[in-house]
C-alpha cells in the first residue's frame, strides 16, 4: 500500500506502546482477564471506551471479547472529536489507517455511499489528524478480528437531530450488509469516585434500558456525561433499526481503580447491543 494514502498513527508511543510485539502481550492480558456474559442473539454493536490502555484497556477488552465469537469483516466506528470543532460528521479520505500491528484499509464501498449525504457527512482534516478516540480503538480489532474494512466516522456534533439523521444513514448504507458497529466514548470526567459512579450509573441505566431518547434528554440535563454521547446515542438509534432490541452493559470502572487516586477520575463502560429473542 505504499503508494496509497495511509494516515499514520498519532497516539503509538503515547497512549499505547509502539512496540508491536509488547502491544499485543498487553491486549491479550486484557481479553484474558474479560468475562463477559455470552449473548443471547446477534451482535449488533459495542461501546467501549477511548482513554489510554493503561486506564480504559480492561474495560475496554469486555466489548472486544466478545469478537472472538462473533467476527466480523466490517466495522463502522463513530468517535466524539476532541480537537476540532466542526458541525456534522467527518469520514476519512485515506485508504487506511496505520497502528504498530499494521495497516487498516478503509471500507471505500461504504465510504463512498456515505459521502453522497454531504449535507451532514464530508472530510474534515483537523477532525482526524490528531484525534485519539477513533485510532484507539483499532489495535484490538487488529488483534481479535484479523482482517477487516473500517468506516471511521468522526462526530463533531451532539445535537438529537443530528444523532437520530446519522442513525438512519448508517441503517440505509448497512443495512443489507453484516457490519459492526462502534460507539467510542467515555463517561464522566474528573468528579469524585462517588459522584462519578453516581452520574454514570444514569447512563448505564439508559443504557441497559436501550432508550437513546432518555440518554439525549439525561446528557443534555446533565444528569449524566460522556464524550462520546453522540457516538452512543446515534449507535442505539442505529442498531434498532438493523435490528437491536437489547443493550447489555458488560462492564464498568473508573480511572481510580487503576491509578488509587479517587478525587477526579473519569468512568469507563463496555457494552453491547443485540439483536435477541422477543419475550413471550
Amino acid at each position: 500500500m505504499s503508494a496509497e494514502k495511509i494516515r499514520e498513527s498519532v497516539i503509538a508511543g503515547t497512549w499505547y506502546t509502539s512496540d508491536p510485539v509488547m502491544l499485543k502481550r498487553e491486549l491479550a492480558g486484557y481479553l484474558d482477564r474479560a468475562n463477559p456474559p455470552a449473548l443471547e442473539g446477534k451482535l449488533v454493536g459495542l461501546v467501549a471506551p477511548h482513554a489510554g490502555y493503561r486506564y480504559s484497556g480492561g474495560v475496554a477488552a469486555w466489548s472486544y471479547k466478545l469478537l472472538s465469537k462473533d467476527m466480523f469483516d466490517r466495522v463502522l466506528i463513530m468517535a466524539p472529536s476532541h480537537r476540532a470543532a466542526f458541525t456534522g460528521a467527518s469520514i476519512s479520505v485515506a485508504d487506511g489507517y496505520r497502528t504498530p500491528l499494521g495497516i487498516v484499509p478503509l471500507d471505500r464501498e461504504l465510504i463512498d455511499e456515505f459521502r453522497k449525504y454531504s449535507g451532514l457527512i464530508q472530510y474534515n482534516p483537523p477532525a482526524e489528524s490528531g484525534e485519539h478516540s477513533l485510532e484507539i480503538q483499532l489495535p484490538f480489532l487488529q488483534l481479535v478480528l484479523g482482517a477487516f474494512r473500517l468506516t471511521p466516522l468522526i462526530m463533531g456534533t451532539r445535537a438529537p437531530e443530528f444523532c437520530l439523521s446519522l442513525s438512519e444513514i448508517i441503517a440505509q448504507t448497512c443495512g443489507a450488509k453484516r457490519v459492526l458497529l462502534i460507539a467510542s466514548s467515555d463517561l464522566s470526567h474528573y468528579y469524585p469516585a462517588e459522584t462519578a459512579r453516581r452520574m454514570d450509573g444514569v447512563c448505564l441505566k439508559l443504557l441497559e434500558a436501550f432508550d437513546p431518547y432518555a440518554l439525549a434528554i439525561a446528557v443534555e440535563n446533565q444528569k449524566t456525561e460522556a464524550c462520546g454521547a453522540g457516538p452512543i446515542i446515534t449507535m442505539m438509534h442505529a442498531g434498532r433499526k438493523l435490528g437491536a432490541n437489547r443493550c447489555k452493559v458488560l462492564n464498568y470502572a473508573n480511572s481510580g481503580d487503576v491509578t488509587g487516586d479517587t478525587t477526579g477520575v473519569v468512568g469507563y463502560a463496555a457494552a453491547a447491543i443485540y439483536e435477541g429473542a422477543e419475550d413471550g
